[in-house]
Formats: C-alpha cells, sequence, structure tokens
C-alpha cells in the first residue's frame, strides 16, 4: 500500500486525512500538540471546562465537527496519529521525528503559519508576545497574559484575540492598529465582496472594542510597564501595561517545504517567500502542500487546500475524486478574500525605516539592528551571507520571528528590493531538538 504522510493535524491536516482515508488508505498523522485541531481549533487539555462557544466564538460548530471527525478516524485506526510529535528533518523520502524514522512515498505538508511580527524598540522585554501566544494561553490554559494588556499589529487576528481576551473578563488596555482606516476601507470593499457574512462579522467584532481600538498608528517603543506610539493624526501616546502582544497577520510555515525541495517565489501580496505550487497543492514529484503553509488563506481556505492536496495526491496515484472542481472554484473565491485582506492590513515597511541601531532585530541571539548593518555592509546584500556573518535567524527560533525584517532591512541597506536579498533558508532540524531525543537504543 502507498505510504502517505500527513504532516500537521490542524483544518488542512484534517481534511487531507478524511480524503485519504475514504480512498482505502491509512496515513501517518504527524503533529506537534497534544490534541488535533490546529492553531484556530486549538484543543485545551482534559477536563478543561470552557464550552468551544467560549474557546472558539462563532466558529464553534466548525471546530467540533473537524474534532469529531479527527477523534472517530484515530479511535477506529483509519490513520496512524502521532501526536506530540515533531517532523525535524526530511531527506530522501524519510522524515525524521526525534530518533524515529518515518518513510513515505507520499508527503503532504499541512504545517500552518505562525505570527509574523516586526520589530519594535524594546520588543525583547519580558512580558512581550505574538498574538499567537497570547491565544495560546488564553484556549489551551484559560489564562491571560496579563492584567492590563496592549495588543498591536494589524489583521484580523489582532481584533479576533483583542475580543476573545474581552469574552474571558482580561484587562485589555489599547487594541493598536498600524493600517489606516482609509487602507482598510479600500481592501474591505474587495472583502466584502468576496465574503460578505464573513466581512460584516469581522466588523461587528471591531465594533465590540470601540474606545479601546486605534487605527493608523505607528509603534515607537516597548518599556517596562507602557506602549509609546503616535495616533493616525501624529500626536504622541503612552498607554500603561503590564503584557503587549504583537503580530502583523500570518507568515508561512515553510521550513519543511524548503527541505522537501519545494521552490519558492516573492509575493507581492503577502509581503514574504512563498511556496510554489499548482491550484491543488502539488509543489514537486509526491509532494503536497496545503493550508497556510502555502497560502495565507485562513481556517475556511485550510480545509478545501487539505482537501484539493489530497486530491491531487489521489489523482497521481490513478484514483478519481469527483467534486474537485467546485473545491476549486470555492479556493479561488477565498483567494480573493485572502487578497483584499492583505491589501487592507499591509506590512507596515515604514515602521522598519524608524528603528534605532540600538533596536534589537533577533530576539533569540540578541543582535541589534546596527550590528545587521555592520554584518551587511561585510557581506553584501545577501540574506544567507548576512545571516553567517551577524547570526541573524540562527537562534532557537530559526528566523520565524525576525527573517522577514531582516531580510527586507538587509535588502534596503543595499537599496534593493526586498525579494532581491534573497531569503533565509531553511535547515534541520527546524525545531530544538534535544540531543537525547536523537539516541537510538
Amino acid at each position: 500500500m502507498t505510504r502517505v504522510l500527513v504532516v500537521g493535524a490542524g483544518p488542512a491536516g484534517i481534511r487531507a486525512a478524511e480524503r485519504l482515508v475514504r480512498a482505502g488508505l491509512r496515513p501517518v498523522v504527524v503533529d506537534e500538540a497534544a490534541r488535533a485541531g490546529g492553531q484556530i481549533y486549538r484543543r485545551p487539555p482534559e477536563g478543561f471546562t470552557r464550552p468551544p462557544e467560549k474557546l472558539y466564538g462563532s466558529e464553534a460548530g466548525k471546530a467540533r465537527a473537524l474534532h469529531a471527525l479527527f477523534d472517530g478516524m484515530v479511535a477506529t485506526g483509519q490513520v496512524d496519529y502521532r501526536p506530540q510529535s515533531s517532523v525535524h528533518a526530511i531527506r530522501d523520502g524519510v522524515a525524521h521525528v526525534g530518533a524515529a524514522r518515518i518513510p513515505h512515498d507520499r508527503l503532504i505538508l499541512a504545517t500552518g503559519a505562525t505570527d509574523r511580527l516586526v520589530p519594535v524598540d524594546g520588543w525583547q522585554r519580558a512580558g512581550v508576545y505574538s498574538l499567537g501566544a497570547a491565544q495560546i494561553a488564553l484556549k489551551a490554559q484559560g489564562v491571560a497574559i496579563g492584567r492590563q494588556i496592549v495588543l498591536a499589529g494589524s489583521g484580523p487576528l489582532l481584533t479576533l484575540v483583542a475580543t476573545q481576551l474581552l469574552a474571558a473578563g482580561a484587562g485589555v488596555a489599547a487594541v493598536l492598529d498600524t493600517s489606516s482606516l482609509a487602507t482598510q476601507m479600500r481592501g474591505g470593499i474587495g472583502m466584502a465582496l468576496a465574503r460578505p457574512a464573513v466581512t460584516a462579522r469581522g466588523l461587528a467584532m471591531r465594533a465590540r472594542l470601540g474606545r479601546l481600538y486605534h487605527a493608523g498608528v505607528r509603534l515607537e517603543r516597548i518599556t517596562d510597564d507602557a506602549v509609546h506610539w503616535r495616533d493616525g493624526r501624529g500626536r504622541a501616546q503612552v498607554t500603561e501595561c503590564d503584557a503587549v502582544a504583537l503580530g502583523w497577520h500570518l507568515r508561512a510555515e515553510t521550513q519543511l517545504a524548503d527541505l522537501a525541495g519545494a521552490r519558492f517565489a516573492w509575493s507581492d501580496t503577502w509581503a514574504q517567500w512563498l511556496p510554489v505550487a499548482d491550484e491543488m497543492g502539488r509543489a514537486g514529484p509526491g509532494l503536497y502542500l496545503a493550508g497556510d503553509g502555502l497560502r495565507i488563506l485562513g481556517a475556511d481556505g485550510a480545509e478545501v487546500a487539505g482537501a484539493l492536496a489530497a486530491n491531487a495526491c489521489l489523482n497521481d496515484l490513478g484514483t478519481a475524486t469527483p467534486g474537485t472542481r467546485a473545491l476549486l472554484r470555492r479556493a479561488r473565491r477565498l483567494h480573493r478574500f485572502a487578497a483584499a485582506m492583505a491589501r487592507a492590513f499591509p506590512w507596515p515597511s515604514g515602521q522598519l525605516d524608524a528603528l534605532p541601531d540600538a533596536a534589537v532585530l533577533c530576539r533569540c541571539e540578541g543582535i541589534t539592528l546596527g550590528q545587521m548593518r555592520d554584518a551587511a555592509g561585510l557581506g553584501g546584500a545577501e540574506a544567507n551571507r548576512v545571516k553567517s556573518l551577524g547570526r541573524i535567524g540562527m537562534g532557537r527560533c530559526q528566523g520565524r520571528y525576525c527573517q522577514l525584517a531582516a531580510a527586507a532591512l538587509i535588502a534596503r541597506h543595499a537599496g534593493l528590493a526586498p525579494q532581491e536579498g534573497g531569503r533565509l533558508r531553511g535547515q534541520p532540524p527546524v525545531r530544538p531538538v534535544p540531543v537525547g531525543a536523537l539516541l537510538e537504543d
């Protein structure tokens, strides 16, 4: 029987596994979390008392359905499920999970996305988190990251996490959006045309934030007890807080796709390097990509992409898959919505220009902007050369927090477009792995 490995058990991975099981295959599903669901439908530990309506809001029904679907496949032995397992390397048709090796004939990567972050002067201080981390703490443990929290960045996740924290009784001091209302309106028209109900739901969430929400801001610095920022009119503001959550939408988690041989291309829409694949997710011989690790389309888009990737795999194995055309039509509509959303909540490139040389760029290694510029002067404008000289992206997160900003700043230093400076290549291990986990008996 064909050996199919699915990496990731979020919406994309679950839908991919479902299609494969329907076709009579028994895929191996590897996931880092203790329970399937991914980030958007992340599940708390057993015995957690908050109901899905509190955890997932209007998406509670979708979350329940996906959880039940996957749990049913596991219970009946239709999938070989490996929770709390991290693929740290892929080579020659073998995935390395600690000391274990999982050979496969076909590989579906549904690795999702992480927060896309812009450095802010002082963001290395204790108490500064990503929006995703704040959401994980709330969903998985039922705790807020602080008593008075400032949320800053841009994109739907900013509004969503703020409303989730407020609904849980947490103290939110301010919600600071770097996208102006005018910019949001221009992109919002396309969002409303593609998905009117979703757009209306987002506006309703925004309305619940009231005066806590500020658009068109510029973040200046984070101190031990406050965020210093300027409002849309340029007036200086200071908001006292004991915790900060930052995030500018999402960045695709692409390290495993890189190791598996996918090609990459610069996306002007998302201001980041993304894997190249066809509409169904084919990225190479026996390699299929799905979900936000391929295109930033959100949870609904991830479900569609997971189904398409599995259909592509099955088609390549000679199995017909009715319904593919309908899935492709829906994927195109979701793509139009996502592209409009990217225009409404753009990457704040101007904020990078205002960073002082003393600002920390790489939190893991403590590398400042000035040190990065010195390394760029020695190594030219190629991102990986600057990385080797200055250690940008060589810490625990492997560049997940700093690589997009670092690559943009390296290119700017040489007067180049962001894509001309190249991207930081993935390399194993893609996650920190204790030496003991790699030892065989």
